[in-house]
């Protein structure tokens, strides 16, 4: 995937500086824009909430720069998820892992769960790896309604309320990532998204997939 806009170094620098000051940053994905801060700093993460107006008991998503930093957050990685994490890393499919004791308690409240991917879009791919650890990738709208594919969209919506908008061009929309969580040898489709069903089927092998 090529970016239609290409945010500049300097770009990438005041989108740091923001969340480094516990700010919000919306940035492109490779399904619509998302909204970032840094998921260690409560305060940002209270102050992402109050913007999107989202229920505290809906849990948030990551995007993480790479297998090492995953391996940092979650307790364990199933076989199941390791193919698919071969077949469809970088992309829109996000995958539900138990989480070690202490990451990120704001974000798993009880549950003891992240749901986590690695971004094939390339603003959002380098602003991760940029962060060097994970960022949220909740979509940048208020919740329940439509999500962005425009960066006018976003400012429309948001204006001066959050710190900075990479901006990446028009971005594919459509549908959101596909969210799978599994368990032993059974993966439930929490939902449907980019990634087809059936695709999700055929490389787990249909007799090991429960859809939900």
């Amino acid at each position: 995937m090529v970016a239609e806009f290409s945010p500049s170094e300097a770009d990438y620098q005041q989108a740091l500086r923001i969340l480094k000051q516990g700010g919000i940053v919306a940035y492109p994905t490779e399904t619509f824009y998302g909204l970032a801060v840094d998921p260690e700093n409560d305060g940002a993460i209270k102050a992402l909430y109050s913007l999107k107006k989202r229920d505290f008991g809906k849990k948030l998503s990551l995007l993480v720069p790479d297998l090492i930093t995953l391996s940092s957050c979650v307790s364990s990685l199933s076989s199941s998820d390791q193919k698919l994490i071969d077949a469809f890393w970088p992309g829109p499919l996000t995958l539900v892992f138990p989480v070690k004791t202490g990451v990120f308690p704001s974000l798993t409240a009880t549950s003891g769960t992240l749901a986590i991917r690695i971004s094939s879009h390339p603003v959002a791919a380098k602003l991760c790896s940029l962060w060097g650890k994970p960022l949220t990738a909740t979509s940048a709208n208020i919740s329940g309604q439509a999500a962005f594919v425009t960066v006018n969209q976003v400012q429309r919506q948001w204006g001066s309320k959050i710190g900075f908008i990479l901006d990446g061009g028009r971005v594919a929309g459509a549908k959101g990532s596909t969210i799978v969580r599994c368990e032993e040898n059974v993966c439930h489709i929490l939902r449907s998204g980019v990634i087809p069903d059936k695709a999700i089927a055929e490389t787990l092998a249909e007799s090991h997939l429960h859809l939900k």
